[in-house]
């Protein structure tokens, strides 16, 4: 009898011996691919940029990241796609200010919470937004030539954007608010149509991300007025910044990171922001980003958490004065 106890002992400990590897090998994190969700459509600079990251980061994650593009109702859709998906590490989220900042004072009723119901996992990119004319609008034309002739003809000026809600849309919001100014809104479905009439002269002004207007300005196709960041850009060193211009406290710029859905669990999240900063740093990514005027966002997720927040409440009480409201 105890022999025949021993031998059933010592298969069993064989036959755990064995099952173990496998069962760590199946749960060591990822085991298959990750869904990366970006809520704009396909070949624009969210999507390009989160398809150069993805790529920068699949080498050392050992697993295939799949871009899913879900545009839709001011990023509410692939948001909320992420905000509803199981938390564990296979979906993630490109957010912009739209997610994060702005949508919870545009939306009456939001579909999810930009703090409740996601996981920081760390930032990406922040650049600034340009304000832009064309060039034949008027003669010799300067920031303080437009700002006197907006304020010298009041709602006879229209501006465009790539859509009601967007960076670029608040961004002149701001504007307007801090220089006391009307100019009447022209929304475009994407920033292409929008940069488009503006070179063509259909609409004089718009506010650009230097990321999609950087060749279109150094081309002349339209002239950059002052930029939107605490300082001025390496890439265009001679416009000056809105603070510069005169127009206090109206930093106005994109910024992007990757969320993953509420109670993702902590080892996960340390893994995916890790292998986030490392891409970020990968040389082919730095100069991507350098030639669009980007400025890497790496760091904790608390920095960026901290960031997106700080962006919120900024923003809040600008689009409340405003009226603007997507619903």
């Amino acid at each position: 009898m105890q022999r025949r106890n021993l031998l059933q002992r010592t298969i069993a400990l064989a036959g755990a011996s064995a099952v173990t590897p496998w069962v760590h090998a199946q749960s060591a994190y990822p085991h298959q691919p990750i869904r990366w969700v970006v809520p704009y459509p396909a070949g624009g600079g969210t999507d390009v940029l989160a398809r150069t990251v993805a790529e920068a980061m699949r080498p050392s994650l050992g697993q295939q990241i799949v871009v899913d593009n879900r545009p839709g109702a001011s990023t509410n859709i692939g948001a909320q796609i992420v905000a509803t998906a199981k938390p564990d590490g296979y979906t993630v989220l490109s957010a912009d200010n739209a997610v994060l900042a702005y949508n919870e004072y545009l939306f009456t009723k939001l579909p999810f919470h930009p703090e409740k119901d996601f996981t920081y996992v760390g930032g990406l990119t922040r650049f600034p937004l340009v304000l832009v004319v064309n060039p034949n609008f008027k003669e010799g034309l300067t920031f303080k030539d437009f700002l006197a002739y907006v304020r010298a003809h009041p709602g006879q000026v229209n501006y465009a954007s790539p859509g009601n809600g967007s960076p670029h849309h608040l961004a002149m919001e701001m504007f307007k608010f801090r220089t006391k100014t009307f100019l009447t809104h022209i929304p475009y479905r994407g920033a292409a149509p929008a940069v488009q009439d503006v070179m063509g002269g259909q609409v004089p002004c718009m506010f650009l991300d230097l990321a999609a207007g950087l060749s279109v300005i150094q081309s002349g196709k339209v002239k950059a007025l002052a930029i939107g960041s605490a300082r001025r850009a390496p890439l265009l060193p001679d416009v000056p910044t809105l603070a510069e211009a005169g127009v206090k406290d109206t930093e106005v710029y994109a910024f992007q990171g990757l969320l993953a859905p509420a109670g993702l669990p902590a080892d996960i999240t340390a893994r995916l922001n890790a292998e986030l900063n490392k891409a970020l740093a990968a040389p082919d990514v730095v100069k991507r980003m350098q030639d669009f005027g980007m400025e890497s966002l790496a760091g904790t997720p608390e920095q960026f958490h901290a960031m997106a927040r700080a962006e919120a409440k900024r923003w809040g009480p600008i689009i409340k004065a405003t009226g603007v409201k997507l619903d």
